[in-house]
């Protein structure tokens, strides 16, 4: 019997040690480390929340940082902030993303861009049979199509850019982006189409040398987050329940670390980063140590999975249930 154990644990020794070093060499694109101290770093949705954070982290780091956000009064107090912070000055755009005329004319004149941060973002929970058309709209035009906007507004100048440095840009999608939720419908729909955008754009861009993040969040105490919440079907509240919520500063700081550090893929807490291995897909992987778990977790993370949707649709059924 410990003969047996011991061939057992030796061949399972084998086979790991094997998968590490297959995937060490297969592993695509190759690990990279993204610096921001003196480089510029353009970051939108940057007035406030999440953005606001982050361009007060990457001033901090010694970054030269533009914001853009459509509110001008709002720019003015986040500089402010940002002086008081950090000691250091930030240029101010005023545009909306949804105005691809508009986004180019800021980003040629912030000067070229060694890190965009596509931070934008609008949430409106309610049933999709319910909701107004123009509300779909407007957050598939923020989420969606501004972030097409902004990356096409700055790429002629990323490729141009002096230094030739690692670039990066980081697309702020959530965990809506990788989980259906009820009530979620559109806003679900403008983020998971964030990462068909990544996984493209990063083909397109790796010859440059520029480096896509996807970063997912969960909900985020910002400004807009109390008010959005008032708006929540009350199903959608029992299902999200579980979920907890971080501090835009904490995001901004997972984000902005994932991003220095080349990820594709960059969760924010604990179940996000199970449910970026669950969701991992086809998605590139840097590290060849996060690929094994991503091979190993695979199959146990799919039951984990079926667990939680059988826990979602029995509450379904039993809120459906009661209000018949």
């Amino acid at each position: 019997m410990a003969d047996l154990s011991i061939a057992f644990f030796s061949l399972l020794l084998f086979f790991s040690l094997s998968l590490l070093v297959f995937l060490a060499f297969i592993v695509r694109p190759r690990p990279v480390k993204v610096p921001i101290k003196n480089r510029h770093v353009f970051i939108t949705g940057g007035s406030s929340g999440i953005g606001l954070a982050l361009a007060q982290q990457a001033a901090s780091e010694g970054a030269k940082v533009s914001i853009l956000a459509r509110n001008i009064g709002r720019l003015e107090d986040a500089k402010e902030s940002i002086r008081l912070s950090t000691g250091r000055d930030v240029a101010i755009f005023s545009a909306d993303v949804r105005d691809y005329e508009a986004v180019k004319k800021a980003v040629e004149e912030a000067g070229p861009i060694d890190v965009l941060v596509c931070n934008q973002g609008v949430f409106v929970p309610q049933e999709l049979e319910t909701q107004d058309i123009e509300e779909i709209k407007f957050m598939i035009d923020v989420n969606l199509t501004g972030t097409f906007h902004l990356i096409k507004a700055a790429l002629p100048g990323m490729k141009n850019r002096a230094d030739r440095g690692p670039g990066s840009i980081a697309i702020m999608s959530s965990q809506a982006g990788q989980v259906g939720i009820y009530g979620y419908t559109a806003y679900s729909a403008s983020k998971f189409g964030l990462k068909g955008l990544a996984e493209a754009l990063q083909q397109e861009v790796i010859g440059e040398n520029i480096h896509v993040s996807l970063i997912f969040p969960p909900d985020t105490e910002t400004p807009g987050f109390a008010e959005e919440n008032k708006r929540r079907p009350q199903l959608t509240s029992i299902l999200a329940a579980s979920s907890g919520s971080m501090k835009a500063d904490e995001v901004a700081k997972k984000a902005l670390n994932g991003l220095k550090s080349g990820n594709f893929i960059v969760p924010c807490n604990f179940e996000g980063f199970f449910l970026s291995i669950a969701t991992a897909g086809l998605s590139p992987q840097r590290s060849f140590l996060m690929a094994f778990i991503e091979v190993i977790a695979a199959g146990i993370l799919r039951v984990v999975g079926l667990c939680f949707q059988w826990n979602w649709y029995g509450s379904i059924d039993k809120f459906l249930g009661e209000r018949k």
